[in-house]
This record gives C-alpha cells, structure tokens and sequence, in this order.
C-alpha cells in the first residue's frame, strides 16, 4: 500500500527524513482524507491505474482528491528519463497496456467531472514516445465523457512534431508540456530533455489552434530577472495558460532547494505574465501543473471557441 504524504512534504523527503522545520510558514496542504478522498483513491487502485498525484508524492493530494480532481498517468508509471527534480521512478517499462484507455474512460465517467488531465511518463523506448496509446485514450475518454474538457499534459516526444501531431489530432482540449525552469537551467534540471526542444513543441501546437500551457518551478536556482524574461517569451508567443510553483525536493538524491519564493512575489509574477499577454495564470507555494485546473474550464471553452 502507497504511503500518504504528509502535509508539507512529499512522500520521499519524509522517508528521506528531511527535517519539516526545512518548510516555511506559508507552504501547507490538506491532510488527505474523508470519504471523497478515499473513494477516489479506492477507484483508482482497483482500476489498475496510476496517477502523478500519488507517483510523484504532490503535496496536494489531500486537497485535490477532496473535490474528485485528479490527475491520471498513463504509459506505466515507470519513466526512461531521470530528470533532477521528479519523484516517478525511472528505468525500463512495460510495454503500454492496451486495456489502459478504456480503465481511464471508466474512471473519468465514474468521477462526472467537467474537466480532467491527463499526463504520462516519458517513453523514450517507443517508436513515436507513446503518441498512439495518447491518441487512444483520449478517444475512449471523448466516447464516454463528451461533455468533459480534457487536458494532454505530454512529454517532448523528442522533437518529433508528427508525434504532437497524432496526440493533436485526437483533440485535447488543451495541450500542455511544462517548461520546469529558466533555459539556463534547463539541462540540469532536465537531463535528458532540451528548452528549444520544448519551445518547439509548444510553438507547434499553438500554430495549430490548440489552447496551450506550459508550467515553470521556482526555487530551482534561477534569478527572477530570468523568469521574467521566460514569462515575457511566452507572452509573445502566445501561450495561454502558464502554472509557477515552489519546487520541493523530494528526496536527498534530488535537486535541492535553493530558496523559498514568498507569495508575494509569486502575486508578482503573476501579474508580470498577465501583463505580458498570457490569458490565465495560476501562481503559489503550492500550485503545480494541474493544480485547480478544473476551475478552468469554463476559460478554455471560451478561448476553444475563438
């Protein structure tokens, strides 16, 4: 049985032992627990899925799985990258399961959400990164929960656009790959994956018409004059939706913490990326990719209508 993480903390720093009094004042989250909570964490153990919620320890589970908001992964729960900051496992895993988009269209009708997202890990051991298995389960969600907006929360796919392609053309209401940090930083954080690389990815799906999202953590060692210019850069390129949060480490072996950002200055970013031209941003110590992305639906209908 998966360990509950513990307010504050990711599942691993406290196996980790990192000591709490490391947290400071303003970084808190839910104790996971209540009736709603367990149901949704009963659905989806025995539908034999994953969820980033629980593999990479968010600490804001308890939250999230309060009010039937979740976050499902599909591909395995085993990535071939190792990037610095993430808590999923890395290796080699299984061949996708074919079963897979069904159980997740099961699971999202069960919930009766008005929007969802879906992410993966990286499949760098596939042919086209995984971009069929994408395109399969967003059509078994499409049959099953027409009325749902649906979130694509994807990996580079190592720069193959024909691979963005097959996932665009399976029509997810909003396409989202994440940034993670500030390019001078990018390599470090992200071994395996490149900033141009990324840009490239968002730049086409954004020339396609799709509503587009990207997310940056803060506390990685990047200055703000740099994620000033990152939300500058995005502005001009277009880019919807932009997420910032605090990084936490999630273990000793994971890249540490080289600061706390204070809420204030992430009401400061916020309103630097509005001013920049990006339509919506959500900004904490807490927030991460998906992070109240269900309160967006009614924002990404209008902007899908445009």
């Amino acid at each position: 049985m998966r360990k509950l993480p513990i307010v504050g903390e990711t599942r691993a720093a406290a196996n980790a032992a990192v000591p709490r009094a490391r947290l400071p004042s303003w970084i808190r989250a839910k104790i996971p627990s209540g009736e709603t909570y367990m149901g949704v964490r009963e659905r989806v153990h025995g539908l034999g899925l994953h969820t980033v919620c629980e593999s990479a320890s968010c600490p804001n589970i308890g939250e999230c799985w309060g009010r039937r908001a979740l976050t499902i992964m599909i591909l395995g729960e085993v990535c071939t990258r190792s990037c610095q900051f993430c808590d999923v496992p890395n290796g080699r895993p299984l061949p996708p399961d074919p079963d897979e988009p069904r159980r997740v269209a099961e699971m999202l009708a069960s919930l009766q959400l008005r929007h969802t997202v879906i992410t993966c890990v990286d499949r760098d051991d596939l042919p086209d990164g995984g971009a069929a298995h994408w395109a399969a389960t967003l059509e078994a969600v499409r049959a099953r929960c027409a009325d749902l907006t649906v979130e694509a929360l994807v990996g580079d796919f190592r720069g193959d656009l024909a691979a963005v392609d097959v996932v665009l053309a399976a029509r997810p209401d909003v396409f989202a790959h994440n940034l993670e940090t500030v390019p001078r930083l990018s390599q470090q954080v992200r071994v395996q994956a490149s900033w141009p690389r990324s840009i490239a990815v968002l730049a086409h799906a954004l020339a396609r018409g799709t509503v587009t999202k990207t997310g940056l953590m803060l506390g990685l060692g990047e200055e703000p004059g740099e994620v000033r210019e990152v939300l500058d850069d995005l502005g001009r390129m277009g880019v919807h939706i932009v997420t910032l949060g605090q990084y936490l480490r999630p273990s000793r072996g994971h890249l540490p913490v080289t600061r706390f950002v204070p809420p204030e200055e992430f009401d400061a970013l916020r309103a630097h990326a509005l001013a920049a031209g990006v339509r919506h941003v959500e900004a904490g110590p807490l927030v991460r990719s998906s992070y109240h992305a269900d309160g967006q639906a009614e924002l990404i209908r209008s902007l899908a209508a445009r």
